[in-house]
């Protein structure tokens, strides 16, 4: 009787290691106890950048909204030391009726994950309206306005910054401003 119970012991026990041995290889191997790198985790979970702002068409006096108008994005790229690398350059999508627009930039769309994004400034790139078709620095369309505080939407994993307003004018009034500014 003695003989059956540790035979039966010795089974069991071997039975349970080489149970515990498969399922600790089947594991994925971050769970082998180790504290997850968090900048890692950060590095593959960040967040998209949105960038919204709207363009006017500015006569006179007037302020209209300027459907059809394209702003232009760009950012300095770094690498993983801080060495400057190419600049990404993407334009938003085409302001709609009140003159909105809306461009997003994603870290997964980026050829080198390890490449960060620094100094991003919003431009003024194309005016659909031929009577109003001259951009002008106002809130830096023409030199680039830079891209700074952010409020963050939670519920879509976007930073979201906001620029300008732009402004288009007529090529009349242009002249008036010095160097076309």
């Amino acid at each position: 009787m003695v003989l059956n119970n540790f035979l039966f012991t010795a089974i069991f026990l071997l039975l349970l290691s080489l149970w515990a041995a498969a399922v600790s290889a089947s594991e994925p191997e971050y769970n082998n106890h180790e504290k997850p790198n968090l900048e890692e985790e950060e590095r593959l979970l960040s967040t998209m950048i949105g960038i919204q702002g709207i363009v006017y068409c500015r006569s006179g006096k007037k302020l209209a909204p300027l459907q059809g108008a394209v702003a232009r994005i760009t950012c300095e790229g770094v690498d993983e030391y801080g060495y400057e690398t190419e600049s990404l350059s993407i334009l938003s999508s085409a302001t709609d009726e009140k003159g909105y627009f809306f461009a997003t930039i994603s870290p997964y769309e980026l050829e080198d994950h390890n490449r960060r994004l620094r100094n991003c400034r919003a431009f003024l790139e194309l005016s659909p309206s031929e009577a109003c078709d001259v951009p002008t620095d106002v809130n830096k369309g023409l030199s680039g306005a830079p891209i700074g505080t952010f409020s963050r939407l939670h519920d879509k994993n976007i930073k979201l910054f906001t620029v300008g307003p732009f402004f288009f004018v007529p090529q009349q009034e242009a002249k008036s401003i010095p160097d076309g500014y």
